[in-house]
């Protein structure tokens, strides 16, 4: 007689129950995270968030068939996405997106033969969706939030400096804090204005590009076989075939000549709202500019204020400055979907660079003086 039993299943390693259980762990944190989100979205953006959370349950019944009775008591989380799931409860920002964006780049089923080989594309594919939702806070907060990075980092870097700088040619504790101040005013004041004309002088030149409310008054007027309306929508970006077709329509009344051209007005408005998005308001970069400037130029006076003078101040002030510094970098880090650590490395680099050769300068003059 011929055993039809099939063989069992082998028994999972200690390792391999302990991995799964942690994957298993893992997803359904992340679910949790994205159905906090859907909560707090409408529309479209909750029916996307809902359909990755469906995605995470999937994964979630894969480990569940793997671990069978080994499942066990859950586990704790990941720090990282225990943090996720507090700042998606109290803030539900950009910020989770972002994070969330570079969890999802960091799967580790691409190189585990326990998870399907669609798993790991659907990892690959939660990124891009959650790059998409977190485009759109993007673009809104891209703008003062480029003023504000800019302003931080110039104050803190311009500052350091300057106090550093005259620290080195062994003026008196005085005359650097006022020279501290004096920057940090001038340099605030400077930040603001600049970032007002800035931003406002390039929203009026994307206003400049869009069509003249009034043009479509005179189509009636054009003549039907000779006109230069084809040249309009060429200059919008159609096609010359395309161009000369639509303005036929618009002329031998196929649309309604009375009212604004759908295919100008459309397209125009909706660029028109994308760039100024992206730009932002001329008054929050203003402000957002001065206010980050002056916290972050405060930074290296207050060694100073607390009467620190001579290597110890300049000492005191590196160390704060090069936490700030690396604070700013890793918020850019991850906003910009990018390793925080990478972004924080490379900003303090920049600062601390532009920062000594000031104070060799310093060093110099002060050598010279003497």
């Amino acid at each position: 007689m011929t055993d039809t039993h099939l063989p069992a299943e082998p028994e999972p390693s200690a390792s391999d129950i302990r991995r799964w259980r942690q994957y298993l762990a893992d997803e359904r944190a992340e679910a949790a995270v994205y159905a906090e989100l859907a909560s707090r979205r409408h529309g479209e953006e909750r029916a996307i968030l809902l359909g990755l959370v469906d995605a995470e349950r999937r994964h979630e019944a894969h480990w569940l068939r793997l671990l069978g009775p080994h499942v066990g008591l859950p586990l704790r989380t990941k720090l990282r996405t225990r943090l996720l799931g507090f700042f998606a409860r109290r803030f539900g920002s950009i910020f989770v997106l972002a994070l969330m964006q570079q969890a999802e780049s960091r799967s580790p089923y691409g190189d585990d033969a326990d998870a399907t080989v669609a798993m790991a594309a659907d990892e690959q594919i939660h990124e891009e969706v959650v790059r998409g939702l977190a485009a759109r806070g993007r673009t809104s907060l891209s703008g003062t939030f480029r003023a504000a990075v800019f302003g931080a980092n110039d104050g803190l870097v311009s500052n350091l400096a300057l106090v550093i700088g005259m620290a080195a040619t062994g003026v008196s504790n005085s005359i650097v804090l006022a020279a501290g101040i004096a920057g940090l005013l001038a340099g605030a004041l400077s930040m603001g204005a600049g970032e007002y004309v800035s931003v406002r002088s390039q929203r009026e030149l994307l206003s400049a590009t869009l069509p003249n409310p009034g043009t479509h008054a005179i189509l009636p007027n054009l003549d039907a076989e000779a006109n230069e309306l084809a040249l309009v929508y060429r200059a919008r970006g159609m096609a010359p075939a395309d161009a000369e077709a639509h303005a036929r329509e618009r002329l031998y009344g196929l649309e309604c000549v009375h009212g604004d051209d759908p295919a100008v007005t459309r397209a125009a408005s909706h660029d028109d709202a994308d760039a100024h998005a992206a730009v932002g308001s001329a008054w929050y970069a203003a402000f957002s500019s001065f206010c980050f400037f002056s916290s972050g130029a405060i930074i290296p006076v207050i060694p100073l204020f607390f009467g620190l003078t001579g290597l110890a101040a300049i000492l005191v002030a590196a160390i704060l400055v090069g936490v700030a510094l690396m604070l700013t970098g890793a918020v850019v880090g991850v906003l910009s979907g990018a390793p925080p650590l990478k972004r924080a490395v490379r900003q303090l680099a920049i600062g601390f660079g532009a920062a000594a050769v000031t104070y060799v300068l310093g060093l110099l003059f002060g050598t010279q003086v003497g």
